[in-house]
């Protein structure tokens, strides 16, 4: 029985998924992060949202933190209690930094704290959970885990790997004020591909790995892509106009996630300077986001109630 007045503190980092050439299979963790609060109450389940969303996204069960935290439940086959949720977004939603990932991952690790000392969820339990919920690993594994994730599936579920970035890895968010539909981005792309394109994306895949783990120097060349981005580039023209503006300066910008945003990898701190002068003389009306790689992942704080004191993991 969970004790009436127990509540969870979560927060969750902002992604990009893709980076160039790794469609469906990479992402990265940003230090830009959602926090929601979770207590149990007596009242029926009540949501506020503070910040992204605030008077568009649902405030009652239908909202998709609390469908998240019931479907954990129900997959444990525990009773969900009657909650209070205070969502604090600050991932911009229809952008591509993640934000329908960090709200899986957000519901997901509120159950985790909620069923503290009853049951115990696994890493590998969460990954499934959020790629049920979801629909792929790419966005919710990075979330999860922190740092840059390799995820991919087989017979036996998903799985990621995790790995540390080169310190002088230094990403620029560069957001605008206009939405894409994640699907209308997916809609776009073929069923199939030419051998020349598969194999190119296959060489700067692995050697985007080599980039961000020991020589950032190759980024620019190593966020090469001919699988997703060009079909996409009719129905994000200004994302296009970034990209191509930043590169031909030397700085590797790719599509953040399914866009419109984009993410510019520098190499080092003065690059990524460079980078968002870059942006404010010509794009002012988009956000520069100076951001770091985040490496803890999701996060969850446990109190128990006022009478049972407090915990955290």
């Amino acid at each position: 029985m969970i004790p009436l007045g127990r509540k969870v503190t979560v927060k969750v980092p902002a992604t990009s998924a893709n980076l160039g050439p790794g469609f469906d299979t990479l992402g990265m963790a940003l230090s830009f992060y959602d926090e929601l609060t979770v207590e149990v109450v007596t009242e029926t389940t009540q949501v506020e949202v503070i910040g992204e969303g605030a008077g568009e996204v649902p405030t009652d069960s239908s909202n998709l933190v609390v469908r998240c935290i019931e479907h954990t439940f129900k997959w444990f086959d525990q009773k969900l209690p009657n909650l209070k949720l205070v969502a604090h977004n600050n991932i911009p939603h229809s952008r591509g930094m993640g934000s329908s990932g960090a709200a899986v991952v957000a519901g997901i690790m509120a159950a985790k704290g909620l069923l503290e000392g009853i049951l115990e969820i696994t890493s590998q339990q969460l990954l499934e959970l959020a790629t049920e919920l979801e629909g792929h690993p790419d966005n919710v594994a990075p979330a999860l885990f922190g740092g840059l994730t390799i995820a991919w599936e087989d017979e036996r579920g998903p799985h990621h790997k995790k790995l540390f970035v080169h310190r002088g890895v230094s990403p620029l968010e560069l957001v605008p004020n206009h939405k894409m539909s994640t699907s209308l981005a997916r809609s776009l792309q073929p069923e199939s591909v030419p051998h020349d394109d598969a194999v190119f994306n296959v060489s700067r895949s692995a050697l985007l790995i080599a980039a961000l783990t020991q020589s950032p120097e190759l980024l620019l060349s190593a966020t090469e892509d001919r699988l997703h981005q060009d079909y996409r580039a009719a129905a994000m023209p200004e994302t296009e106009a970034v990209i191509q503006l930043m590169r031909s300066k030397g700085h590797a910008a790719v599509v953040s996630g399914a866009g419109p945003s984009v993410l510019v990898l520098a190499s080092d701190p003065l690059e990524r300077i460079e980078a968002a002068k870059l942006a404010e003389d010509n794009y002012p009306q988009w956000r520069a986001l100076l951001l770091a790689v985040d490496f803890k992942g999701a996060t969850v704080v446990v109190h128990q109630d006022s009478k049972a004191g407090t915990g955290g993991n």
